[in-house]
């Protein structure tokens, strides 16, 4: 390939790619990694994004060949490609679909059979294996296994580098009539967007393959309960769905009464508080991994055998509670659709999701919506305060755990806030913090509704409904309203203090204000300056990044109560 001065890529041998974010294909290039590559580190010039066995794996089980990521590469490259990085991606690419499961002749067992010789030999001398494989009694290179261990076995081969490709049939559940409605409860008129009905289609086939069980990547605001509730009406079977908390599980409620044809008598709540189960049935987490004590079993894990469920919907499925990934090991034969903005695990636990909830099968980068008018345009800004006062002596000498606690709590960030909310006194306002005692000040000083944890559900949903309906214009809310809260008015965040080092928790704060609306969403974080907190800001911005969006960052003139300009 001849040499491109002016390509964004430089891809080295090393399977790290450089992005130059001022090439004038950067951002064309920027979203032909997405399918293929992760991203790692998001300075102000070159990104550095990274080729993983995982990130080959999703691509390939989306339909992507080792062909289409060369000639992407070669097509974005500035030099040539390195012959070691194009070899090992044909080989990796290479291992998916070698082992598949295929239906057998007794439903209690299914084949597992590969066309090479030395991947069975492999397998055959896995002491992992042998607990799980028995001889299939035939010519091929194939074995039995139960089919409780469906899940399981392919965990335990996607950590010895083999992704299964599972094509063994999944079971129907209960039938179940969900259609929408040509005009919502609400009275407005439905419109799916095209994105939802292909993000849906991708998973269940529609003309075409489908496998009935994947993940659906797409940016908060961008409504997933609809793309939920399309797979539902595909399927018209007997659904379960878990969701992060009491509010979400409402949430999907109202939501299905209000675009479906689906009455309030046929869906179920099963949370901490009510544990009744219908046709439809939603759940939180929490409960489902509930127990006495850690010696004890899970009681509710019941709830995935007490109907013959069709679909289990994962929603946030990046914050799956490990301990149902058990319960999702032994239910490989139900459909199953996960949810979510990112596929960023903070334990580390992508696999599990890859090999038991299902590859991701369609993302859509934020930036596509944004453009297409289905997001809001987001502004996002850090801004810098000094320490207050006596707080300097404290913070120099603490430990580093009390260091991060002294700097999310500076209490000159209150002035901050008070500023920040006089300027947007016409807008709906969402200040986020992860501090109890830190919030509680904030909501008596601003006089504004506080809601956290402990918050009982019913004034916790009262408040809410003030808040969309525009009778409160500010909320404070703890890190409850991460995940699932559905705020469509809130144009402005202030995030005051939280795991700043997490890009699912900024995936999801920042998704709080992406709703479409007529004027751009704005995303402050307040930082100490010159203090851990501003460590933490690599992360936010490699996520930022990561979907496009750039963020600016200012110092705090307290003489003067403005911004000063800050650096990039």
């Amino acid at each position: 390939m001849p040499y491109n001065k002016d390509n964004p890529l430089i891809i080295q041998g090393d399977r790290t790619i450089l992005l130059d974010v001022h090439a004038p294909a950067a951002e064309k290039a920027r979203n032909a990694l997405i399918p293929f590559a992760e991203l790692e580190k998001s300075p102000e010039h070159l990104h550095t994004y990274r080729i993983t066995p995982l990130s080959l794996w999703n691509a390939a089980s989306a339909g992507f060949s080792p062909e289409t990521v060369s000639k992407t590469l070669e097509g974005f490259s500035r030099f040539p490609i390195p012959g070691s990085v194009q070899t090992w991606v044909e080989e990796t690419m290479g291992r998916f679909g070698t082992i598949r499961l295929l239906q057998s002749d007794n439903p209690d067992y299914l084949i597992l059979i590969t066309d090479s010789s030395l991947v069975y030999r492999e397998l055959e001398a896995s002491r992992q294996m042998q607990k799980y494989l028995l001889p299939a009694g035939t010519t091929d290179y194939a074995f039995l296994l139960a089919v409780l261990h469906r899940g399981t076995v392919k965990q335990e081969l996607l950590k010895m580098g083999w992704p299964v490709k599972d094509e063994a049939p999944l079971k129907d559940g209960e039938p179940l009539d969900v259609r929408f409605l040509d005009t919502m409860e609400s009275g407005d008129s439905l419109e799916i967007r095209d994105y939802q009905h292909r993000a849906a289609a991708a998973l269940v086939g529609d003309k075409g393959p489908g496998t009935g069980f994947g993940t659906i990547v797409l940016p908060c605001g961008s409504g997933k309960t609809v793309v939920g509730m399309i797979v539902m009406e595909m399927l018209a079977t007997s659904t379960l769905i878990l969701t992060t908390n009491v509010a979400a599980v409402h949430q999907w409620i109202d939501e299905l009464v209000d675009k479906t044809n689906l009455s309030r008598d046929q869906i179920g709540e099963y949370t901490g508080d009510t544990k009744i189960i219908k046709p439809v049935t939603i759940a939180t987490y929490q409960i489902l991994t509930w127990r006495p004590d850690k010696e004890s079993p899970f009681p509710h894990f019941s709830l995935f055998r007490e109907r013959a469920w069709g679909l289990i919907i994962y929603d946030e499925v990046h914050l799956l509670p490990a301990p149902v990934f058990r319960v999702t090991a032994e239910l490989q034969t139900v459909r199953r659709l996960g949810l979510t903005a990112t596929l960023v695990r903070e334990d580390g636990r992508e696999g599990d999701v890859f090999s038991l909830v299902g590859p991701k099968r369609y993302d859509v980068p934020w930036k596509d919506l944004e453009g297409q008018g289905w997001i809001a345009t987001a502004l996002c800004m850090e801004i810098r305060v000094p320490l207050a006062g006596q707080q300097e002596i404290n913070y120099a000498v603490a430990g580093q755990r009390q260091k991060y606690r002294i700097a999310s709590e500076n209490e000159a960030k209150m002035k901050v806030v008070t500023e920040l909310l006089r300027r947007h006194s016409d807008d709906s306002v969402l200040v986020i913090g992860q501090y109890i005692q830190q919030l509680e000040k904030v909501a008596a000083t601003l006089n504004v509704p506080l809601i956290t944890g402990k918050t009982p559900n019913v004034e916790r949903d009262r408040i809410y409904a003030d808040f969309r309906n525009g009778k409160t214009k500010a909320i404070v809310v703890s890190k409850v309203a991460n995940f699932a809260i559905d705020l469509p008015d809130a144009s402005v965040a202030i995030q005051i203090s939280g795991s700043f080092g997490s890009r699912q928790e900024e995936a999801q704060r920042l998704g709080r204000i992406m709703r479409p609306k007529e004027k751009n969403a704005m995303f402050y974080t307040i930082v100490t300056a010159r203090s851990v907190e501003e460590d933490f800001a690599a992360n936010r911005q490699k996520f930022l990044a990561e979907q496009g969006y750039e963020y600016s960052i200012v110092r705090w003139d307290e003489s003067v109560l403005d911004y000063t300009d800050g650096t990039q």
